[in-house]
């Protein structure tokens, strides 16, 4: 049967790297995918991997009716055997309802990426939504890691390599962003509490507005 799966992660740990890698594998035995991505940090209509691998894809913009897309794609004889949307975090909630109708009405199978949570660890609307209606819920493999070497379950955003927790939602920028700039770096819990980013640990410095964390 058909199903919406979700893979989930921190940003780092590999989500669109395996979303390539199953276009690789399916085309390889001759089936043909549509790919959506959103807000990709390679530029609009692109689906990219930190590992250098990009592919084209169909920019998900927040007018974009997926499923509409993929009926109009069939009509004009294209080939769909499956979809793959990459970023998923970032669509709207009704984005994420119409891949569930892409995946009941058309029977083809739907695997959404992304992360769950933003950078003040509040979900994303789409992930939330996809946690509600995806048939399968997959936390990717792969652990994204702390400077301090313990599993990242967070992403923080730096702006100057200083933690910050407010601003708007969706910001565009990367893990491999120069310090001076916004940027993005996972954290595990007790660092993302702490604020304590690899540069404010190199520094021994804490972020302005927070107090130091005793042991109980």
């Amino acid at each position: 049967m058909p199903e919406l799966v979700f893979f989930s992660g921190t940003m780092d740990c590999g989500k669109s790297t395996l979303a390539l890698q199953i276009v690789h594998n399916r085309s390889a035995r001759g089936l043909q995918s549509l790919i959506f991505t959103k807000d990709d940090r390679a530029g609009e209509g692109k689906l990219s991997s930190r590992l250098g691998l990009v592919t084209e894809a169909v920019e998900a913009t927040p007018t974009l009716d997926l499923y509409s897309f993929v009926v109009e794609s069939l009509s004009r004889g294209g080939k769909v055997d499956y979809v793959i949307v990459d970023e998923a975090q970032f669509l709207a909630p009704e984005q994420i309802d119409q891949l569930a109708r892409i995946v009941d009405d058309l029977d083809l199978d739907v695997f959404a990426f992304g992360i769950t949570t933003d950078f003040r660890t509040k979900l994303f609307p789409g992930s939330q939504r996809l946690i509600e209606l995806a048939d399968r819920v997959e936390t990717l493999q792969v652990e994204a890691l702390c400077w301090c070497g313990a599993r990242a379950t967070h992403n923080a955003r730096t702006v100057g390599g200083v933690m910050v927790v407010e601003g708007e939602q969706v910001v565009v920028g990367d893990v491999n962003r120069p310090a001076e700039e916004i940027g993005y770096e996972v954290l595990c819990r007790r660092h993302y509490r702490r604020r304590t980013t690899s540069a404010s640990a190199r520094a021994g410095t804490l972020s302005p507005d927070v107090l130091p964390v005793t042991p109980a």
